[in-house]
């Protein structure tokens, strides 16, 4: 394939994936042509026997008894190649890169842009690669920036290849919770929204007050190693998602910290942003059996407004709106957040919606329809069909 067709596939592919899952409906309950009756999705049943050994203990993790199969974004998982994607990606570290950086773009994300920028560099993606993603480029579309980049690219030829980049592009959206900082890439990311008003705090430069943090130091032969030159943490010492992520006490605990029902409360705004209709008609009926009543699950499927409804509820919803909007949590609405739960139980409240923000990602890649015979329970706009 030539330079410019897989730079053009893997964009679209990384578009693809932040679409809601719900746009492309088959009529009258028949499946689209290019989805297996059996798995329902564009994958076919995966064959437990097939797998390697890491793979068979991911199946087996993923099924309810040993009688039942895989289903939804644990099945489609199934079908990966299991190595590392940053460092063995069967596709290659040029292709991972990119595929992170169309993410990046995608949600506007401009400490995660920064960090891989250098890092496509160094192995070897083209600059002017990148500058097609900079202005925020979807095939078909011209960009608005002042830099006047046409956005207009034709559709690649042949079957995309949707196996391989959507866990790169699933990725990034974890680092977008909370506002963080990098060093300045080597030319600005244009940001389609404003990031006025963001609090951060002391050396930590995000919402979280700086925690001290103790490195160790590499061995000589691992600092010549190709693991160790392109292993290094991308972020400077003592920020990034890594460094966030360690505010939190782990989503083991999270359930007995804030109780089942509004950890289904912040799956079921995730779904609805997402417009995911797997995730949510699987996880309605457990938000009701968890206690989460009628009026609240219509509020959030209904893009209702919040007046009179409690403070947590109130607040975990309107994080999930702006997160998944905008792409950005006003000040406001994160120091509201941060009241309700605590820091700890926000970023692993945070830490969960974007779990489930990845399998939305993964099921509206490859197409999953629900089980024969379930009726969805969220209305989605319905794709115009010829």
């Amino acid at each position: 394939m030539s330079t410019k067709r897989w730079v053009r596939a893997a964009v679209v592919v990384a578009v693809a994936v932040t679409l809601p899952a719900g746009l492309r409906v088959a009529h009258a309950g028949q499946l689209p042509d290019d989805v297996n009756p059996e798995s329902r999705s564009r994958l076919p049943p995966i064959d437990r026997e097939e797998l390697d050994p890491a793979r068979r203990a991911a199946f087996d993790a993923a099924v309810a008894s040993p009688d039942a199969a895989p289903a939804g974004a644990a099945a489609l998982r199934l079908h990966g190649s299991g190595a590392s994607l940053r460092f063995e990606a069967p596709m290659g570290r040029r292709l991972t890169e990119l595929t992170v950086l169309a993410t990046a773009r995608e949600y506007d994300q401009p400490y995660e842009w920064a960090l891989h920028e250098l890092e496509a560099l160094a192995v070897g993606l083209d600059d002017e690669v990148i500058d097609v993603v900079r202005p925020g480029c979807r095939p078909g579309r011209r960009s608005s920036s002042s830099s006047g980049a046409s956005c207009s690219a034709p559709a690649p030829s042949g079957p995309t290849p949707t196996r391989g980049p959507w866990r790169s592009s699933a990725r990034p959206t974890s680092s977008t919770s909370s506002t963080s900082w990098a060093a300045t890439p080597r030319r600005r990311l244009r940001s389609r929204r404003s990031t006025s008003g963001c609090r951060r705090a002391g050396g930590s430069r995000c919402r979280c007050r700086s925690r001290t943090r103790t490195t160790s130091t590499p061995s000589p032969a691992s600092r010549t190693a190709v693991a160790e030159l392109y292993g290094r943490m991308l972020s400077p010492s003592g920020i990034g998602p890594g460094v966030i992520r360690s505010y939190g006490a782990g989503q083991e605990t999270l359930e007995a910290r804030v109780g089942r029902r509004l950890m289904q409360l912040a799956i079921l705004v995730t779904a609805r942003a997402h417009d995911s209709q797997y995730d949510w008609t699987v996880n309605e009926p457990r938000a009701r059996e968890a206690g989460l009543e009628t009026e609240i699950i219509d509020l959030v499927r209904d893009g209702g407004a919040l007046e009179g409804v409690g403070e947590k509820d109130a607040a975990l919803i309107a994080f999930g709106r702006e997160l998944f909007g905008d792409h950005n949590v006003r000040a406001e609405t994160y120091s509201r957040a941060e009241r309700a739960f605590g820091v700890e139980n926000l970023v692993d409240i945070v830490a969960l919606m974007g779990a489930h923000a990845a399998d939305a990602a993964v099921l509206a890649a490859f197409d999953q329809h629900l089980p024969e015979g379930v009726e969805p329970l969220l209305p989605l706009p319905q794709e115009a069909h010829p």
